[in-house]
């Protein structure tokens, strides 16, 4: 699989992901926002087996994970990831926090500091937090959690401590606070009491 960032915002590409597969298709299309991918050419025949080969002349069907991101608008040093997508026949594979972790120190070599995103389910919270994230505390008018965590420390890629436990279960107890039902709901209950998960590789390319 191959990992590139396709370019940095304001300017950046379209990308045509197939809506049968991929959740937030349509806000790929923007050209305001950064964009970067897992590639995968060796999946095309597999995923498009059963499918209108036809329709899937209009997609970039090699692509197995996306990520949108723009700079912040009062802030020039922090970069918003705003959307992570993993195409369906691909999830459980760890691609999205490996492609947020692999954008962040490419991020820091465009002058950025600090990547924020918010996330409104804790399978993403679980996710951002293997590729570095941290609750800050905060959340968005529409209930997003807040995370954040610099592009690099001290020149390194992973975080070099642990998220506190009492963080990282802090933001589940907010998710536990809501109505959720499963699977969000039992995922929290397995959750409780552990540590946060331990982080992602940083993939090279």
């Amino acid at each position: 699989m191959e990992f590139v960032v396709l370019g940095w915002p304001p300017d950046g590409p379209t990308l045509r992901l197939d809506y049968r597969r991929f959740a937030y298709a349509g806000k790929f299309v923007m050209s305001s926002t950064g964009k970067a991918v897992v590639r995968d050419p060796d999946s095309d025949s597999e995923a498009n087996s059963d499918s209108d080969s036809e329709l899937d002349e209009q997609y970039d069907t090699d692509v197995v994970a996306a990520l949108s991101f723009n700079a912040d608008r009062t802030d020039e040093s922090v970069l918003w990831y705003r959307y992570v997508t993993v195409r369906s026949d691909a999830k459980g594979a760890g691609l999205g926090p490996r492609l947020a972790a692999f954008v962040a120190p490419r991020a820091a070599e465009q002058g950025f500091q600090r990547l924020r995103i918010a996330v409104n389910n804790p399978f993403a919270y679980e996710a951002m937090h293997k590729a570095g994230f941290a609750w800050t505390g905060d959340e968005t008018g529409v209930a997003e959690l807040v995370l954040e965590r610099p592009t690099s420390w001290d020149g390194a890629s992973v975080r070099p401590d642990p998220v506190a436990t009492d963080t990282y279960q802090a933001g589940l107890d907010r998710y536990r606070e809501r109505d959720l039902g499963d699977p969000e709901a039992s995922f929290l209950r397995e959750r409780v009491d552990a540590d946060p998960p331990s982080p992602c590789a940083v993939p090279e390319t």
